[in-house]
């Protein structure tokens, strides 16, 4: 977010879930919500998003540019049919942002979610059926031929062609939410290719 010590000191509280502690300038969660927290300041609490971001870089172009790149992920993170299955699964991951991260967890219940219970959970909000853990699931299918443009919804899966080890839920826009580890509570990830298997449609099943 290319905040100056003093201005990122002056937005970093509180902690987000996910974020370090101390907070940092480094930490994407860190960053993205005292950059949230520095629009709101700037205007954006009062509906004017240009002059927010402005105040931040005063150069018309600029604002042009971030608000062109913001419609489109908009578009690409929203679902075409708030009905669906997906779009509730999605929904359903979205709002378990910073519930922890617990081992064999299916809930808030058992205090908190694994990968695969998450990934569960919401497609069973959704009223479809998946497999318990990540290697089943990856199992049950169907896969999406790769080069084929992912949907909010998709699950990813990562491991070795032997297991998959960890899944998580495309929610568009190069975007995933997912629970990551111990200590980590559910929270959104940039997509990434180390270890990854390939993607299902769990959808495409009904």
């Amino acid at each position: 977010m290319q905040f100056l010590p003093a201005t990122f000191a002056g937005h970093a509280r509180p902690v987000p879930p996910g974020g370090a502690d101390p907070p940092s300038p480094y930490d994407p969660v860190d960053a993205v919500h005292a950059a949230a927290r520095y629009l709101c300041a700037s205007g954006a609490r009062a509906g004017d998003l240009r002059a927010a971001l402005y105040a931040y870089n005063r150069s018309t172009a600029y604002v042009a540019s971030v608000l062109a790149v913001a419609r489109r992920y908009a578009a690409a993170a929203a679902p075409a049919d708030a009905g669906d299955a997906a779009a509730k699964a999605v929904a359903f991951a979205r709002a378990q942002l910073g519930v922890p991260y617990v081992w064999g967890g299916d809930g808030p219940a058992e205090g908190g979610f694994d990968c695969s219970g998450l990934t569960r959970a919401a497609y069973a909000t959704a009223g479809t059926s998946i497999p318990r853990t990540a290697d089943t699931q990856w199992r049950h299918g169907p896969a999406i031929p790769a080069g084929q443009p992912l949907q909010p919804g998709d699950l990813l899966f990562y491991g070795t062609p032997a297991r998959a080890t960890h899944v998580t839920l495309y929610v568009g826009a190069n975007t995933v939410v997912h629970a990551p580890y111990q200590a980590r509570p559910v929270q959104y990830a940039t997509v990434w290719t180390d270890g990854f298997l390939g993607a299902t449609r769990p959808t495409a099943n009904n």
